[in-house]
């Protein structure tokens, strides 16, 4: 039993959190996460553009 899998996405969203700085609302973190995670069910704010 290996947690590479686990561990791999671990690390692509803490990636992902720390260039995240600048967005100004938790939801669009949410979104980055769902984009770079990738084949995850998406929330209904992805397709809302500001």
């Amino acid at each position: 039993f290996s947690s590479g899998i686990v561990e791999g996405l671990n690390n692509k969203a803490k990636v992902t959190m720390r260039k995240a700085y600048g967005f100004r609302t938790f939801e669009m973190l949410e979104l980055s996460l769902y984009h770079v995670l990738g084949k995850l069910p998406e929330p209904k704010l992805t397709h809302t553009f500001y």
